[in-house]
């Protein structure tokens, strides 16, 4: 058995680091160092990133260029498209660094796990029927839902290629671990779109412990993988790579959180989100299966609006979003993310990692209060 398939399952319920509202000490974020750590991997990586895209056909390759932000949809420079932070492009390259190699040295991986992310984003949008992505109509608006699906094949295809291409003999093993994530990643969306067939409340209601195994599956997967390649191809012991890989599932479970927060309360001009978009979707995140799991009127109420039928719009949408924070909903998540970016913090600083991981740490730190 390899050593990422013994890897055991998280279990944050024991011994938690922080009850809901409560602030935990930590050194504030230094969100310009942050900023400026993610904006150096998106440069080291992108050449490579370019280089591999470039391996596709014209037709998937222009979309995928599309929805990496580089592209209008005729295949024109785009100076207004984003292709997002790249967090996990850089937890690779910085993981890498931790254990003492070069930050190139995950280069394979960071292209990687980027275009991963990218198809299973085109693939969500398609899937939850959002129109929009960053701000720009979905590849499937752009292009059509068939060549949609395609160009996230291609994506996924291209990723594996590339990892199995990577120089050295941690190639193999880092395909391997890709290819379980890219099972859990499946795993987890599949909850997700289940969740959404599922009663609010009562004995088949989604509860925060499901919640939470969903999370992990469908974000902290990737995010642990990401850290776990840039080791592995780092040359890191078993032990190290386990470790990251376990760091980057909590990290994963805190920026779910945290996106759930920003899905209701997040400034539109920094999500490009409508204001309230969860709710006005009725999605089961976090803060409201939280919310749902207290008493008192509060939670009464806002149990009674999301069964009902009338749309949750407007000034019901911000009632239902005053109602989640007033039964504790977005104290409970904030607990959430903060237990989750501690416990990623602690599986770091286990590694005994070299003195480059200080810019990794930096990045970890900033992400509760994240408005992206």
């Amino acid at each position: 058995m390899s050593r990422a398939a013994r890897t055991v399952p998280l279990a944050p319920e024991a011994a938690p680091l922080a009850t809901p509202g409560s602030p935990l000490t930590r050194p504030p974020a230094d969100t310009a160092r942050a900023g400026a750590v993610l904006a150096r991997c998106r440069v080291l990586t992108h050449p490579a990133l370019v280089d591999a895209v470039g391996q596709l056909d014209p037709w998937t390759g222009r979309m995928a260029a599309y929805a990496l932000g580089w592209r209008d949809p005729g295949g024109a420079a785009d100076s207004v498209g984003s292709g997002g932070k790249g967090l996990r492009q850089a937890l690779a390259v910085l993981s890498a660094e931790a254990v003492g190699a070069s930050g190139t040295t995950a280069l394979p991986a960071a292209v990687a796990v980027e275009l991963v992310h990218t198809f299973s984003l085109l693939h969500d949008d398609i899937m939850d029927g959002d129109p929009l992505r960053r701000r720009r109509p979905a590849v499937w608006r752009a292009y059509g839902v068939g060549p949609a699906v395609l160009a996230g094949d291609a994506l996924h295809a291209l990723a594996v290629q590339t990892l199995a291409e990577a120089p050295g003999e941690r190639a193999p093993a880092a395909v391997r671990h890709l290819s379980r994530t890219l099972t859990a990643l499946v795993r987890g969306q599949a909850d997700d779109l289940r969740f959404e067939e599922l009663p609010w409340t009562g004995p088949d209601a989604p509860g925060r412990a499901a919640y939470r195994a969903m999370a992990e599956q469908k974000t902290g997967a990737l995010l642990g993988c990401a850290a776990a390649l840039g080791a592995e191809l780092g040359g890191a012991p078993g032990a190290t790579v386990t470790a990251l890989d376990r760091a980057g599932r909590h990290l994963g479970i805190a920026f779910q959180a945290v996106d759930d927060l920003l899905g209701i309360w997040g400034d539109p001009a920094l999500t490009g989100k409508p204001v309230h978009s969860d709710l006005r979707q009725r999605k089961k995140t976090f803060p409201v299966l939280a919310a749902l799991a207290g008493a008192g009127p509060a939670r009464r109420e806002l149990a009674a609006l999301l069964d009902s039928a009338e749309p949750l719009e407007g000034a019901r949408a911000a009632h239902a979003a005053g109602l989640v924070d007033e039964a504790g909903g977005r104290a409970a998540t904030r607990a959430e993310a903060s237990t989750h970016l501690e416990a990623a913090r602690a599986c770091l600083a286990a590694t005994r990692p070299a003195p480059a991981a200080r810019d990794l740490d930096a990045l970890v730190g900033s992400l509760l209060d994240r408005a992206w």
